[in-house]
């Protein structure tokens, strides 16, 4: 049944502070990750990479902040977030200068591990910040305003960092990210409040145990499940999307910095309003029609071959919609599901599942798809739609379970206060 709010509260002065902060936060991260691809070129010609050693380069990043995950879940809810928030950073920080100094392959490796082990963590645990700070009926559209980072990243970072690559040298964007993240980091310092409410809530296990704890409960592992699942097709189709729009599409590499603009943008105006819809109405259906939409496109997307640039362009928007509407839903209901005190571990493992299903998911994503030589067409890419389509259609029931799941916690969570009343 659709579920109506009869008016969207509106956010206090100090809850924009900590989602701008988020925000930004989030952009600098996701921008690090993202700017690597359209580097490649350059990185492999300035060190003499192989193919295969920056791929490295780039999965050794996600693993690392997948171990970094496991490895701080215990800890996660034994301090105060906003001082993890500014440990995390400050290594994300050191991690990207590491990056930016790089001079050959074994620093450039060392380099993405250390970003990787800090920069992995700080998704989650802005994830449990907006779970401890905003309530249900206002985190849909939080999570909308976060996920601006990406669309972010795609408008402004990726074509800025190019551009000064290009002027400057492939270290010039590593080092524009550092300088704008030290004063994000001292945004957070100067405005954020302690954040440390779970810790009232005692708990007598060690690190250790409150890692197995979370783990063990099974309504967790849902919620684990459906996340790892969720990461699986975006992963797939994303490392062949260049290769693909260049060698099938016909796209010129001059145009690629107009196609992640447009994808980008896109996503900064769809956001807000797939947020606003997640709070307004049920989240589960919100998620659905998503799914439906993104099954579309994704069958239309993977089987075309060379066509006007502006339909590839209205394409990349379709399925940059279909891509955000399935995240925010999901997203806003995973953070609904752990208790006040089990939220920092359970965003940190989370968060190292979603990055352990991106690497599988390349690995299978490589395993299918060909490209004969450097410049013939990838084959087998609507293999990778019709594979996503199974997915899909999966992400659907565990988001069904995981609805469920929540609503019932909610029910009795309100009765549980009503009672105290």
């Amino acid at each position: 049944m659709t579920q109506h709010s009869p008016a969207v509260e509106k956010f206090n002065k100090y809850q924009i502070i900590t989602i701008v902060i988020l925000a930004l936060t989030q952009f600098t991260v996701v921008l690090d990750f993202m700017v690597m691809s359209p580097l490649g070129d350059m990185l492999m010609k300035s060190m003499g990479l192989t193919t295969s050693q920056f791929g490295f380069a780039v999965s050794s990043y996600a693993f690392s902040a997948a171990i970094a995950g496991f490895l701080t879940a215990g800890f996660a809810d034994k301090f105060d977030r906003k001082k993890l928030l500014l440990f995390f950073y400050i290594g994300f920080i050191i991690g990207t200068l590491m990056c930016s100094l790089a001079t050959n392959y074994s620093m450039l490796i060392t380099a993405r591990i250390v970003t990787g082990l800090f920069g992995g963590v700080i998704g989650s645990i802005s994830l449990a910040i907006v779970a401890d700070l905003f309530p249900i009926q206002k985190r849909g559209r939080v999570m909308g305003y976060l996920q601006m980072g990406f669309g972010a990243s795609q408008v402004l970072g990726i074509p800025i960092s190019l551009y000064i690559a290009n002027y400057w040298s492939w270290e010039a964007p590593f080092m524009m990210i550092v300088i704008f993240a030290i004063i994000i980091w001292l945004l957070i310092a100067w405005k954020l409040q302690p954040i440390n409410k779970h810790l009232l809530i005692k708990s007598d296990k060690n690190a250790f145990l409150h890692l197995w704890h979370t783990i063990a409960k099974r309504e967790y592992r849902v919620g684990f499940l459906t996340t790892a699942l969720l990461s699986l097709g975006g992963f797939m189709m994303m490392p062949w999307g260049s290769a693909f729009a260049i060698n099938n599409l016909k796209v010129s590499p001059s145009q690629l910095p107009i196609m992640f603009m447009v994808g980008g943008i896109s996503s900064l105006i769809i956001m807000p309003l797939i947020g606003r819809l997640s709070d307004r109405f049920e989240k589960l259906k919100v998620f659905t029609y998503a799914s439906i939409w993104m099954a579309t496109v994704v069958v239309i997307y993977t089987n075309m071959s060379a066509v006007p640039f502006y339909f590839i362009l209205i394409m990349n928007v379709a399925m940059m919609i279909g891509i955000m509407s399935r995240m925010v839903p999901a997203m806003a209901l995973n953070s609904a599901l752990p208790e006040m005190q089990d939220r920092g571990a359970f965003m940190s493992i989370n968060s190292s599942l979603q990055q352990f299903a991106g690497g599988i998911a390349a690995a299978i994503g490589g395993m299918v798809v060909v490209q004969q030589t450097k410049t013939s067409p990838i084959e087998n890419y609507n293999i990778l739609g019709y594979l996503i389509l199974v997915l899909l259609a999966i992400n659907i029931l565990m988001v069904y379970r995981l609805s469920k799941i929540v609503n019932r916690k909610n029910t009795e969570r309100a009765a549980h206060v009503q009672a105290k009343a």
